[in-house]
């Protein structure tokens, strides 16, 4: 079994559900609730239950909310590698969900955004392990110098590497041009469809991964209810996989973290693409039934 490293953020979700449509400027009742968040800390925790081996590399406050973050990973299976930042504190985001289940996120990065190159266990950075990097790491400009040395210590390994593209709107505001200059050798990248949008401007999420494979040799674009496709320079067409039906949505909080752990064991192992993605699919519905973006423990 390939071993994982995941770099990336580390949060508290404070979850909004509003009851009601949102008041603006006033009052809405709600049901908040206060997970542990950060999309690489969420695919390092379902890629643990899953039964792969995994270490998470990043950073949190010397706070109680840091120490049980902290507990959480490793109660998962993680192989949490944690630095204690002094001074900041650990990341949190706001998650308002409409009563629509409409999502929007308001997010600190507190000591996420002081990762340095200094953090990195030099110890995880060998031959046949792979590397996966959150794009909040490379998009965050505190953290960016760890993903780069990470990445490059990666490739200096001969480790495979996979990035994910973060968000739309942070992804944006970063730009197209640095961020595929920043993820140069990976092998593969996740996106959902307006990430993709943003990198290459096109709608249809099979063309973005056509362009997308002039920079990444294999492309995995997520299509939320729709499934998913992965793309590869040599292939013609591209390989998609229908979305599994749930009965019941609880949280779409992590549904894509969720399918990037569920997609990665198996591609690692060499199956067809049609088999990860399916597997992608299947964690990623798990995950929408449950509350919040992690594993139940």
């Amino acid at each position: 079994m390939t071993r994982v490293v995941v770099v990336g953020d580390l949060m508290t979700d404070a979850v909004a559900r509003a009851k009601f449509p949102l008041a603006r400027a006033s009052d809405t009742p709600a049901v908040v609730t206060m997970h542990g968040g950060g999309s690489g800390a969420n695919i390092a925790s379902w890629l643990a239950v899953e039964g792969s081996e995994v270490a998470f590399i990043g950073r949190r406050g010397a706070d109680i909310t840091g120490r049980n973050r902290d507990m959480e990973l490793m109660g998962y299976g993680v192989d949490a590698r944690l630095v204690m930042d002094p001074e900041r504190p650990t990341g949190t985001c706001v998650v308002l969900v409409t009563h629509k289940g409409e999502r929007t996120m308001l997010s600190d990065p507190g000591a996420n955004a002081a990762l340095s190159p200094e953090d990195l266990p030099r110890d995880l950075f060998t031959s046949g392990a792979h590397l996966h990097m959150s794009g909040y790491t490379l998009i965050n400009e505190g953290s960016r110098d760890a993903g780069l040395a990470a990445l490059d210590m990666a490739r200096r390994a001969g480790m495979s590497i996979s990035v994910d593209c973060a968000s739309a709107a942070p992804l944006e505001r970063t730009g197209a041009e640095p961020f595929l200059e920043w993820t140069d050798g990976a092998k593969l990248l996740f996106a959902n469809a307006d990430q993709a949008k943003v990198l290459t401007g096109r709608d249809d999420p099979a063309a973005a991964a056509k362009v997308l494979t002039a920079w990444f040799p294999q492309v995995v674009i997520k299509l939320n209810a729709e499934g998913s496709l992965w793309y590869s320079n040599n292939r013609p067409e591209p390989v998609r996989s229908p979305g599994e039906v749930v009965d019941r949505v609880v949280d779409g909080t992590g549904a894509g973290d969720a399918f990037t752990a569920g997609f990665l064991p198996v591609w690692l192992d060499g199956k067809p693409a049609a088999e990860a993605l399916a597997a992608g699919n299947a964690l990623a519905a798990k995950c929408i039934a449950n509350l919040g973006a992690r594993p139940r423990l």
